[in-house]
């Protein structure tokens, strides 16, 4: 097995990792449950078995754990063809305490198929370790909608990977909303490997108190005409910390690609901050159509609250209106309106501490 990370390895640099200390966790199972919704969704949970077939994007020891401690999967397969009715639901339920837990959850998109799929973490009370591999398979032409919210306790540790692999002339559209956990890391992977494979995802995140919430990104074509794009917005007050690194990799043979990658931030308090760091990597130089990133990271801007103010709308009125604004344009678009209105409610509860005052 390999060692632990440390931030002495640069893709853990901003993070609390050097804080974890396994000898104080015993291992255990999260509780994973799936509504499908549509009696032709088939949900089968069997032994893991084939974890040669995962390719992390930066393995290390954290990735070893899981393979090595997962001891069952759960598996949702939508048929080919298939238009799936109604929302399919999977709750991921963190045992409480410390406890160290290896969840792993394939949705499987047959070829031509459609399909949503809301996917919830809970729980972790206690200082418990999440350690999920979420795999995302999405067939040819294919259309899959995917929505993860992690909603884990103030003082869960999670160590996650999101592995999408998109297949020719497929889309996957993903929102991904994080507020929750003491120390939350999320490593999000769009595979696009075939032709006209399309991934655009969007987050948003809101951390308080001491809070660290970490994403990674990578955004890898390998298929011609492959289109991706990544979002993120997040919020960090009092003393909490937000982590994002990106990459787009355009490799050699892709050709015709599109993809942007952004990130913005607002730090709504002195003790709170933001690490940044969105990056390309373009093998393929001469035949892209296009290839971008974008990063901010400040406070409300002066501009937007003047134009309010000078409206007669009261200063902390006014801030609350922009930041609720700002995580609105990615809320409003996630098509189970449940998850938006959870993310408001909480980013509202968050807001108070910087609009009471």
């Amino acid at each position: 097995m390999r060692p632990l990370p440390t931030t002495q390895d640069e893709s853990w640099r901003y993070s609390p990792i050097n804080d974890l200390d396994l000898d104080g966790f015993v291992a255990g199972e999260a509780l994973v449950s799936v509504n499908p919704a549509d009696p032709a969704v088939v949900v089968e949970t069997s032994p893991l078995a084939d974890l040669a077939r995962l390719d992390y994007p930066e393995p290390d020891g954290l990735t070893d754990l899981h393979d090595r401690f997962a001891e069952q999967e759960t598996v949702v397969r939508i048929p080919k063809g298939k238009v799936a009715s109604g929302t399919i639901e999977v709750l991921v339920t963190v045992a409480p305490g410390k406890v160290a837990s290896f969840p792993h959850v394939v949705i499987e998109a047959g070829e031509a198929s459609e399909a949503t799929v809301v996917l919830t973490a809970i729980g972790g009370d206690g200082g418990a370790l999440s350690v999920p591999v979420v795999e995302l398979r999405i067939g040819q032409a294919a259309n899959l909608r995917f929505v993860s919210s992690q909603q884990l306790a103030a003082d869960a540790w999670q160590l996650g990977h999101l592995l999408a692999s998109v297949g020719r002339d497929a889309t996957l559209r993903g929102w991904l909303v994080a507020t929750g956990g003491g120390y939350a890391r999320e490593y999000v992977s769009a595979l696009l490997p075939e032709q006209g494979a399309t991934a655009k995802i969007a987050g948003v995140y809101f951390g308080d108190e001491r809070q660290v919430i970490d994403f990674r990104s990578l955004q890898d074509h390998v298929g011609s005409r492959s289109i991706s794009d990544f979002q993120l917005k997040g919020a960090v007050v009092d003393e909490a910390h937000g982590v994002y690194t990106g990459l787009i990799r355009v490799q050699e043979g892709a050709k015709a690609t599109e993809s942007f990658l952004g990130n913005r931030n607002l730090v709504l308090g002195e003790g709170a901050h933001v690490d940044s760091v969105p990056n390309l990597e373009i093998v393929n130089e001469n035949d892209i159509r296009s290839c971008g990133h974008a990063a901010a990271t400040g406070p409300v801007d002066e501009e937007h609250m003047f134009y309010l103010e000078s409206r007669g709308v009261p200063t902390l009125t006014a801030e609350r209106l922009i930041v609720t604004g700002f995580f609105e344009e990615i809320l409003e678009s996630i098509p189970v309106g449940g998850v938006a209105d959870a993310a408001r409610h909480i980013v509202s509860r968050k807001l108070e501490k910087v609009t009471s005052a």
